[in-house]
C-alpha cells in the first residue's frame, strides 16, 4: 500500500508550519496545543524525545479536539505503533526504514518519512511515498539543495525541519516543492516552562500568516 498522500497532505498544506515540540508533562502538552490552535497551528508534532510523550499525545487528542496531533521522532516500528495507539493523527519520522514501512503499510494513520538524499528519494518513490520529510534541512543543503532537487523529482514535495526559523522560513516556503515547514520557534522551551501560552498563540498566529516571498 503506497503512502496515504491525500490524508497527509490535508494536514500539511493546512498551516505553512508545522509546529515540532518536545514536551515535560501531559498538561503542558494540552495547554500548548490549545494555544498553538487558538493562533491557527492546529496541528502539532509531538516528538518522542521526553518520557512524558506518549502520554501527552494521548491526552492532546483527548482533551484538545481542535488540534491534530502528530507523533515524532519516531525511529521505529513499535514507537509507530505505540503512537497511532495513543491517538496520533500522523506519523513523523528523520529518516526510513524498511521495518517502519512495514509497520505504515496497512495503517490507517499516514506516515512523513525523512529522506535527505537522491538515492533515499529514489527508494521512497519506488515505495509509493511523495511526500516526504527533510532532515535536518540546514544541515543538509538548506534551500539550494531543495531547488537542485525539484527538476529530477518533480513529483515530491517536502517538510524541512532542522534550523528553519523566521529568519529563511519564506524562502523555504517559497519553493514550489515545499508543502510546508516544521520548526520548534514557535513554541520556545524557555516560553513554555515558563507558562505564557498568551505569547505562543501570537508566535502562532505570527506563522500561520506567513506566505511565500
Amino acid at each position: 500500500m503506497a503512502q496515504n498522500k491525500q490524508a497527509l497532505m490535508a494536514v500539511l498544506s493546512a498551516q505553512p508550519v508545522m509546529p515540532v515540540v518536545a514536551v515535560d508533562s501531559a498538561r503542558e502538552a494540552v495547554n500548548l496545543a490549545r494555544a498553538l490552535a487558538k493562533g491557527g497551528l492546529k496541528a502539532i508534532e509531538i516528538t518522542l524525545r521526553t518520557p512524558a510523550a506518549m502520554d501527552a499525545i494521548r491526552a492532546v487528542a483527548d482533551e484538545v479536539p481542535e488540534s491534530i496531533c502528530g507523533a515524532g521522532t519516531i525511529l521505529g516500528p513499535r514507537q509507530f505503533d505505540a503512537a497511532c495507539k495513543a491517538g496520533a493523527k500522523f506519523i513523523v519520522s528523520p529518516g526510513t526504514t524498511i521495518e517502519l514501512l512495514d509497520a505504515a503499510r496497512n495503517a490507517s494513520v499516514p506516515l512523513l518519512p525523512g529522506a535527505a538524499t537522491p538515492s533515499e528519494l529514489m527508494a521512497m518513490l519506488e515505495e509509493g511515498y511523495e511526500v516526504l520529510k527533510f532532515f535536518p534541512a540546514e544541515q543538509s543543503g538548506g534551500i539550494a539543495f531543495l531547488k537542485a532537487l525539484a527538476p529530477v523529482f518533480p513529483q515530491i514535495r517536502f517538510c524541512p525541519t532542522g534550523g528553519v526559523s523566521m529568519k529563511n522560513v519564506r524562502d523555504y516556503l517559497a519553493l514550489p516543492n515545499v508543502v510546508c515547514v516544521g520548526g520548534s520557534w514557535v513554541a520556545p522551551k524557555d516560553v513554555v516552562a515558563a507558562g505564557d501560552f498568551t505569547e505562543i498563540t501570537r508566535l502562532a498566529a505570527e506563522a500561520a500568516a506567513l506566505v511565500a516571498a
